[in-house]
């Protein structure tokens, strides 16, 4: 149910409204963080977001979010930004028509090229607030689990030691940081027609393009043939150090997400399985840094601008 401050405070400041107008409000099932409402006012069309709990100690910044979700609409890939009310942790955009892609879709190429025309203006649009750093992001997560008392799952501590290696071999060959969403899971992709909304920019930052694709492309499971054409369709010529970097990229999204579980579980007010969710992202991600081809990943990895080519 929508909160009786934000139907007060919120809902009358919002374009549209009457005195005697009759807001439509229902729940959106989408989001495992926040809870959301699609709110309609005669003919116009919002979303509402209510912000959970102590979210800060998942690294959000409400307002570099806002300030990305701006950009993100500027750049034509992002819902409309209509009102923030800091005070009540209310983010209200508006309403795109667009359902979530189904991931046996997100395996075509037409469908592919699709997402990436997105992702690559969210890559291209002007510099926004804070910065996304993997192990910082993760660190900062096992603090906040250990000072929660939170039980740091053991698959974590085998895995500690990948995250540090990988983040050497990155920072050999850094790639320029741009605007990044960081979090492009199937319920933040919106398809219209022949567009893709990205919505959800929580965490977006200045931070790895190979990020957005390594995320995208392991929680969307793509295939290795699906991957190799998201590399091409977003840089052309596919090298032995973009299919390595991505793969690594792979490995550090499974690692964020589980630990992002495991401060869930401290913090959210939800009706969600954090635990499970947790282990599953870590128990894939031991399985791809287990993977034959992960010494050879580093590698390619570390290569030179020569091997970007």
């Amino acid at each position: 149910m929508l909160p009786e401050a934000v139907r007060t405070v919120v809902l009358p400041q919002l374009p549209g409204w009457s005195p005697d107008a009759t807001p439509r409000i229902s729940a959106l099932e989408s989001g495992i963080t926040n809870r959301n409402f699609r709110v309609e006012i005669g003919q116009e069309r919002y979303v509402v977001r209510i912000a959970g709990a102590n979210t800060a100690l998942l690294g959000i910044d409400r307002e570099a979010e806002r300030a990305a979700a701006s950009s993100a609409h500027a750049a034509g890939v992002g819902p409309e930004v209509v009102a923030v009310f800091p005070e009540l942790g209310c983010l209200v955009t508006r309403f795109v028509d667009g359902q979530p892609i189904p991931p046996e879709d997100l395996q075509r190429e037409e469908v592919l090229a699709l997402v990436v025309r997105s992702i690559r203006k969210i890559h291209g649009s002007s510099p926004i607030p804070g910065s996304f750093w993997v192990p910082s992001v993760v660190r900062s997560y096992e603090q906040v689990a250990r000072e929660r008392g939170v039980p740091i799952p053991r698959t974590y501590e085998r895995l500690a030691p990948v995250l540090e290696e990988v983040e050497r071999v990155l920072l050999l060959a850094p790639t320029p940081r741009r605007p990044c969403h960081n979090d492009l899971l199937n319920a933040n992709l919106l398809r219209q027609g022949d567009h893709v909304w990205i919505v959800d920019y929580e965490y977006a930052g200045m931070g790895d393009p190979f990020f957005d694709l390594g995320n995208f492309s392991v929680n969307n499971g793509l295939s290795e043939e699906a991957q190799e054409v998201l590399l091409r369709l977003y840089f052309g010529t596919v090298t032995p150090w973009h299919r390595a970097r991505l793969a690594l990229m792979r490995i550090w999204s499974d690692l964020r997400e589980g630990m992002w579980g495991a401060v869930q579980q401290a913090i959210s007010q939800l009706d969600f399985d954090y635990v499970s969710y947790a282990n599953r992202h870590l128990e894939r991600c031991a399985e791809a840094a287990a993977d034959p081809r992960y010494r050879r990943w580093l590698d390619e990895a570390a290569g030179t601008d020569q091997d970007r080519r």
